[in-house]
């Protein structure tokens, strides 16, 4: 048969078959010359294939970690309005209790042990906390100031182990940025940051209530209510400036003692 007359499919074909016969060939040929060659050429042929497939592997493991899918907008309200959830706590008067309605809400901080909440007529020196669990816990007003109110636990108290929300600078906040809160009805609700003033943080938010706390995607507490302007946020890095000196005044009082 002349080549010539062979179609395109019968020379795609003719092709495959070539360059399979030459590479079972070679492979063939190859093994053949490694059991005849000495064992420095074997090891230094084992290292090439070893450090290729390690390259290899290296190359393919970054592109399958990039086609995970990253979570919607929507996972991420979620997973916020989540946290901001099990960090809201309700305030008791601590001679009452329960029998009567909680004066107020606020937020609490795990890691510095604290609750914090927005300056009230109503709020108590002594107050029941009731957390997210369903559990109690008393609590004494350690500290209050710009509009801020700090309660504190005592050493022995037995308290819900829960991640603690970072405070956000508001100088780390960007304009458009979302801003989610639950309101005192417990009705879940966004908005953006709007502006960012010596007032405080500016949001689109509705009035969600005095003392309850605006997070961020992330469940970062971005400000709290005070319940004078809708929208209208104690920005968080007061609330730090507030806890650093709560914590300095303890320590100090300590080391006179």
């Amino acid at each position: 048969m002349n080549i010539e007359e062979l179609s395109k499919s019968q020379l795609i074909l003719l092709t495959i078959l070539v360059n399979f016969v030459t590479s079972v060939a070679t492979g063939i040929l190859t093994v053949s010359l490694l059991d005849k060659a000495p064992p420095v050429v074997t090891q230094t042929v084992n290292r090439v294939v070893e450090h290729t497939i390690e390259t290899v592997t290296k190359q393919v493991a970054p592109a399958a970690t990039a086609l995970a899918p990253a979570p919607s907008n929507q996972d991420l309200v979620t997973a916020a309005i989540g946290l901001s959830a099990v960090r809201q706590v309700a305030i008791y008067v601590a001679e009452t209790g329960t029998s009567t309605p909680a004066v107020s809400i606020g937020t609490y901080l795990a890691k510095s042990r604290a609750v914090v909440t927005a300056v009230q007529e109503t709020l108590p020196k002594e107050a029941l906390i009731e957390f997210s669990d369903g559990s109690y816990s008393p609590a004494s007003l350690a500290h209050s100031g710009d509009g801020i109110v700090i309660y504190g636990f005592a050493d022995s108290a037995s308290l819900p182990r829960i991640s603690s929300p970072v405070l956000v600078n508001p100088n780390d906040l960007k304009l458009g940025q979302t801003a989610l809160a639950i309101s005192l009805d417990g009705s879940a609700t966004t908005g953006i940051v709007a502006r960012v003033s010596s007032k405080g943080v500016h949001t689109t938010l509705p009035d969600i209530g005095v003392g309850s706390a605006a997070i961020d995607l992330s469940g970062n507490v971005i400000g709290i209510s005070a319940g004078v302007i809708p929208g209208l946020l104690i920005p968080a890095n007061w609330i730090t400036s507030l806890l650093t000196s709560t914590s300095t005044t303890a320590t100090s009082t300590a080391s006179t003692k």
